[in-house]
C-alpha cells in the first residue's frame, strides 16, 4: 500500500552534520566575494543562509517543483512510503543517487523494516545537512549512508557511534554495534568498540548484552590483558554462562577455555571448578595441563618457578583486576585545587605463594606540574630575574611509588594501570585508561587533554576525579635449569 509521507518533527537532541553541499556551495561563494572587496571598510555581509535551509525543507515537504519520485518498499512488507524529490539536491549529495536518476524520474527503492522507517530522515539531511539520531537508530541511519554513499553522513554517524558508547541503553548497544562495523570492515569503529568492551567488561557480564556476544568477538576479548574485570574467576564464571546457552562446538569451548589464566585463581577455587564447573568437567582433558601447570604456580616461590618455566606468557600476567588486593580506588574532590597524596597496600603477587605478602604505595596527584622546560628560570639581571610562568602552563601530573624495596621484588617488576571514570546517565564508565612500566614513576601523558578547571569536563564526576589504580606484577625468568 503505497503512501505519501510528511516531515515529522524530532525531539531528541539534536545533533548537527553540516557538511551539506548546497552549504559547501555558498562557504564558497562568500569566499570568492571576500576576495572580490578585498579590504573595503564598507563591506557588510547579509546572511539569509537559515531562511534558505527553512525553504529548502519546504520543499521536500510540500513537493513543490518535484521533478523525481521515490518509491520506498519495505522488504517483507506491502508498505511503500512515497517521496516527491528533486534530482538536484539528491544528486548533489550522492553519486548512487545521480547514477540511478540519470535519464529516470522514478525510482523504487526496496530497503528493510529499520532503514525504510528512517528513509524521511534521511532524505530531508540531503535537503538540509541536519539529522537527530537515537542510539538505535545509529546502524540504519549508518547503513543507509553507505549504501547510498552519502559520506559526509557516513562520517558523522560512525563519529556519533565511537562518541557515544558509554551511554546507558536498556538493551546495549556496544556488541552489536562492534558486530556491525565488522561485516562493513570499519576497523576504527572496531576498535573504539573493542577497546570499551575491555575496559567496561565487568558491567556488561552482568547485562543481557553479554548474551549477543558472538564467538569471534568472545575470543578476541579472552586474548587480551587490558580486560577490566572484578576477578579471573569471574570471567569463567561469566564465559561458562555464555557456553551453556550458546552450546558451540566442543572445540570453540575449548579454545575458549585454554584462554582463561589459571594461575590467577586461588588453589581453593580452582579445586571447586574441577568438581562443581559442568564446563570445566565435560572438558576436563583439553585444559588439565594448564590447571597443574597453576597448582605448581601456587605451590612454589616465583622465583623458584620462574627456573623451570616460562613466565614471560600472557597466562601469568594478571588483567586488569578491581579486587582490592591489586589497587585501590581514589577520589579527588575538586582536583584542579591543589596537590594530593595517598597510600595503600596490595599483594606482592598472584601466586598462593605471596599471598601474605604486601607491598605499600605511595601516590601523589599534582594539578599544575610543570615540566623543566617550562619552570622559572633566575638570571643575575634585575629585569628578567624570573619568567613570567601562568598556571594553566602546568599539567596533571600523578607519580606511583612502591614506599620500600624488599628481596622478594626479585624477578617481578610492577605495570601500573590507571583508570579514570566519567558518568553517563547516573552509572560510571571506564573511558580513559593510562598504563606504564616500573622503569618510570608517572604516566607521561596523564590527562593531558583535560581541563580540570572546568566543571563540565567529561573527566570529573560532579567535580570529583574518580580514579582506580591497579598493581599488575609481571613476572621474569632468572635462571634457566637444565632439564
Amino acid at each position: 500500500m503505497a503512501k505519501a509521507t510528511g516531515v515529522r518533527h524530532a525531539t531528541p537532541r539534536r545533533w548537527a552534520c553540516s557538511l551539506a553541499a548546497l552549504s559547501l556551495l555558498c562557504l564558497a561563494v562568500q569566499a570568492v566575494q571576500k576576495a572580490e572587496l578585498g579590504g573595503d571598510s564598507t563591506v557588510a555581509t547579509i546572511n539569509h543562509s537559515l531562511s534558505l535551509l527553512q525553504q529548502l525543507q519546504e520543499l521536500l515537504h510540500n513537493g513543490n517543483a518535484s521533478d523525481t519520485t521515490l518509491r520506498v518498499r519495505t522488504t517483507g512488507s506491502d508498505e511503500i512510503k512515497v517521496f516527491h524529490t528533486h534530482q538536484l539536491m539528491l544528486s548533489l549529495q550522492s553519486e548512487i543517487f545521480e547514477s540511478l536518476l540519470h535519464n529516470q524520474t522514478m525510482l523504487t527503492l526496496h530497503e528493510s523494516p529499520d532503514s525504510a522507517a528512517l528513509f524521511e530522515k534521511f532524505i530531508r539531511y540531503l535537503y538540509c545537512g541536519e539529522i537527530s539520531i537515537l542510539l538505535h537508530q545509529a546502524i540504519p541511519l549508518h547503513r543507509l549512508a553507505s549504501k547510498y554513499r552519502v559520506s559526509s553522513l557516513q562520517r558523522g554517524v560512525a563519529e556519533y557511534m565511537k562518541n557515544h558508547l558509554a551511554i546507558e541503553s536498556n538493551q546495549g548497544h556496544v556488541v552489536s554495534w562492534y558486530h556491525y562495523a565488522v561485516r562493513i570492515g570499519d576497523e576504527a569503529l572496531q576498535e573504539s568498540c573493542l577497546q570499551f568492551l575491555a575496559w567496561n567488561l565487568s558491567a556488561v557480564m552482568g547485562t543481557a548484552e553479554w548474551a549477543s556476544v558472538s564467538v569471534e568477538l568472545l575470543l578476541l576479548l579472552l586474548e587480551r590483558s587490558d580486560l577490566v574485570l572484578q576477578s579471573e574467576l569471574e570471567l569463567y564464571t561469566a564465559v561458562e554462562e555464555w557456553v551453556a546457552k550458546h552450546q558451540p562446538e566442543s572445540s570453540v569451548v575449548e579454545k575458549m577455555l585454554r584462554s582463561m589464566r589459571y594461575p590467577m585463581i586461588s588453589p581453593s577455587h580452582l579445586f571447586h571448578l574441577q568438581k562443581q564447573s559442568l564446563v570445566m568437567v565435560k572438558h576436563y582433558n583439553a585444559v588439565q595441563d594448564l590447571l597443574f601447570q597453576a597448582f605448581q604456580f601456587h605451590s612454589a616461590s616465583p622465583i623458584h618457578f620462574a627456573k623451570y618455566f616460562d613466565v614471560n606468557c600472557s597466562m601469568f600476567l594478571p588483567r586488569n583486576y578491581l579486587s582490592t588486593s591489586w589497587g585501590s580506588q581514589w577520589v579527588i574532590n575538586n582536583p584542579a585545587r591543589d596537590d594530593r597524596s595517598t597510600s595503600f597496600q596490595t599483594q606482592l603477587g598472584p601466586s598462593n605463594h605471596d599471598s601474605s605478602k604486601r607491598v605499600t604505595w605511595n601516590v601523589l596527584f599534582s594539578p599544575r606540574w610543570l615540566p623543566v622546560s617550562l619552570r622559572p628560570v633566575y638570571s643575575d639581571s634585575v629585569s628578567g630575574a624570573i619568567q613570567s610562568i601562568r598556571i594553566e602552563d602546568g599539567r596533571p601530573r600523578l607519580v606511583i611509588t612502591p614506599a620500600t624495596t624488599s628481596s622478594d621484588f626479585a624477578g617481578v617488576s610492577f605495570q601500573k594501570t590507571i583508570l579514570v571514570g566519567v558518568k553517563q546517565q547516573g552509572k560510571v564508565f571506564v573511558k580513559h585508561a593510562y598504563s606504564f612500566h616500573q622503569s618510570t614513576d608517572e604516566v607521561p601523558d596523564f590527562l593531558m587533554h583535560a581541563d580540570l578547571q572546568k566543571r563540565t569536563s567529561e573527566y570529573l564526576i560532579d567535580n570529583s576525579l574518580h580514579l582506580h589504580i591497579i598493581i599488575k606484577p609481571v613476572y621474569h625468568s632468572l635462571i634457566k635449569v637444565k632439564k
